[in-house]
């Protein structure tokens, strides 16, 4: 199977960068609600509409959500892409249409995506709210649950930049975790379904961004909306789609998500999850918050008249301005940084730091500045 080709046939173009709401998707949604697979399930805080999108006809209940996290949308383009592979037609569309039926909340956190931030409008991380319930996002997605009763679930993030493979200087550009149903992270039948699917999954993605997947942290947190759906029985699959090398609006790592849910549907199709592939799952590496997005070594500094060697570290910082996403550059670390990675690197080699504060640099300060007084730094880039 070539699965290049196929997210190149069914890319949905309209939809691209980071800042996805819901005034971005209702049209192509309605575009695609050719059979009213399209219901209005409810409203957000602020009066958003949340959308179910359900789709097939096959015995197996497939229960996605995308967007929990208002500022998390690589998820949601990705399923787009699929959905339009699910309407193409093709054999394989036909094939997945068959078996599974698919019940997918695009955007469950339509004032999330719009103020572009984790939380809903209420302040409120819907991920740790599967227990109080306070909110009614919340309540919508465990009455989807309840009435639906999926036979698995996907529950669909992105993660910072700051992750990467263990110690292997690669970032984590996809990872996985099969949730945790107690505290001691035992394995029962409905876990081991989970696993066995990354696995699968895993195996299929190191052809393709070798040592870049990695398992995510599996500590039991029962007000976390997968362990809770773990915990009621029913295989639950967490997706975070991280960094790919100079890809800030997360347009390659997109193609990684198309690319796991086309091999999920394929394994599960293919009933390949009859063995036991825990020791897979447990050799996929754990993520590492080593990563910073900028790296500045042996830079040479001026401190009380002496001279001295440092390094430091820069990190972006999303902020939404005049409707646009701008990743503004902050610096964030100043020594202690042996164990980090920079997504981009810079050696000094002892060249004299300056800037136009006071020629130190200072942590929650703009990453601009001089070196030796001829290179300039702007946003943590050397100007052009």
């Amino acid at each position: 199977m070539n699965l290049e080709a196929l997210y190149i046939q069914n890319k949905e173009q309209s939809i691209q960068g980071r800042y996805i709401t819901l005034d971005h998707i209702e049209p192509i949604l309605n575009r695609l609600n050719t059979a009213n697979q399209l219901q209005e399930i409810g409203k957000s805080v602020l009066g958003k509409s949340i959308y179910e999108y359900q789709i097939g006809h096959g015995a197996t209940r497939v229960f996605l959500w995308s967007q929990m996290h208002g500022n998390e949308s690589t998820t949601t383009k990705g399923l787009f892409d699929f959905l339009n592979l699910l309407h193409s037609g093709t054999d394989l569309a036909i094939k997945f249409l068959n078996e599974f039926t698919f019940c997918w909340i695009p955007m469950l956190n339509p004032d999330g995506a719009c103020l572009y931030t984790r939380s809903n409008a209420n302040d409120v991380d819907l991920n740790r709210d599967s227990q109080d319930l306070s909110q009614p996002e919340s309540n919508l997605l465990r009455s989807i649950f309840e009435r639906f009763q999926p036979h698995y679930c996907f529950n669909l993030h992105d993660q910072r930049t700051i992750y990467g493979v263990a110690m292997s200087g690669k970032p984590a550009t996809m990872s996985f975790l099969a949730p945790s149903y107690n505290e001691n992270r035992d394995i029962n039948d409905s876990r081991l379904k989970a696993i066995n699917v990354i696995a699968g999954i895993n195996q299929v993605l190191q052809d393709y961004i070798p040592g870049q997947v990695g398992r995510f942290d599996d500590s039991f947190n029962i007000n976390c909306v997968g362990d809770t759906f773990q915990f009621l029985g029913v295989p639950t699959i967490l997706f975070e789609a991280g960094h790919y090398p100079n890809d800030y609006e997360r347009e390659e790592t997109r193609k990684y998500v198309f690319y796991s849910l086309i091999s999920v549907f394929k394994i599960i199709s293919e009933n390949d999850i009859v063995s036991n592939r825990i020791e897979d799952y447990l050799n996929i590496s754990q993520n590492n918050p080593v990563f910073c997005d900028f790296l500045y070594k042996n830079i040479k500094i001026n401190y009380d008249g002496k001279e001295k060697i440092i390094n430091f570290a820069a990190q972006y910082k999303e902020e939404l301005i005049d409707g646009q996403i701008c990743f503004n550059a902050y610096i964030n670390q100043i020594e202690d940084l042996e164990n980090r990675f920079g997504h981009l690197e810079y050696d000094a080699q002892g060249a004299l730091y300056t800037d136009d504060y006071d020629n130190i640099p200072k942590l929650d300060q703009k990453a601009n500045f001089y070196l030796n007084n001829t290179t300039e730094f702007v946003n943590g880039l050397i100007k052009n």
